[in-house]
C-alpha cells in the first residue's frame, strides 16, 4: 500500500472514530424563573425574533439540527454555544444584577444595530436568523426601552 492511500485509510479510521465522541447537549427541557420571558413581558413580536436569531446560542434550549451530530462541526457548535452563554444566557437573565441588566440590554441594542449579532458564522447556515431591518428595529427600540426602564 502506497503512503498516500495509507494516510487516506488513517485519516478516515480517525474522522469514523471521532463520531463516536459526542458533546453534550445544550437543551435542559425547561423554561427557568430567571428566562428572560418570565422576569420580563417580552412583546411577542421581540420573542418571535429572539427565538429564531438569538435563543440557540444564548439560552439552555438549543434546537440542534442533523448536522449537529457530525464531528469536528459538533465540537465546533458545542464550543461555540458555550461561550455565547457566557457572554449572555437567556435562560439565567433574571439572575443577573439589574446594572448587568442593563448593560447586557445596552449591549444588545448595540450589537443587533451594528449586524455584529448575530453571528455571520450562525446566520450563513441559519438564513432564517438573518435579521431585517424592521427585526432590527424592533429589537433594538424594546432592548433601548428595557435599558432605560432600569436606571
Amino acid at each position: 500500500m502506497s503512503l498516500k492511500k495509507k494516510i487516506l485509510v488513517g485519516l478516515a479510521i480517525i474522522l469514523i472514530g471521532i463520531q463516536f465522541f459526542q458533546p453534550l447537549q445544550n437543551q435542559s427541557g425547561e423554561v427557568k424563573d430567571t428566562h428572560i420571558e418570565k422576569v420580563y413581558a417580552v412583546p411577542q413580536n421581540v420573542k418571535a425574533v429572539l427565538q429564531t436569531s438569538c435563543y440557540d446560542c444564548h439560552s439552555n434550549n438549543t434546537l440542534y439540527p442533523w448536522y449537529s451530530r457530525i464531528q469536528p462541526g459538533a465540537w465546533f457548535m458545542a464550543k461555540h454555544i458555550k461561550e455565547g452563554k457566557e457572554e449572555l444566557n437567556f435562560s439565567d437573565f433574571g439572575s443577573y444584577s439589574t446594572r448587568k441588566q442593563r448593560n447586557k440590554f445596552r449591549s444588545m441594542s448595540n450589537q443587533v444595530n451594528d449586524g455584529t449579532m448575530p453571528l455571520n458564522s450562525y446566520t450563513l447556515i441559519h438564513r432564517n436568523a438573518v435579521l431585517s431591518l424592521e427585526e432590527k428595529q424592533v429589537l433594538t427600540k424594546w432592548f433601548d426601552a428595557m435599558a432605560d426602564s432600569l436606571q
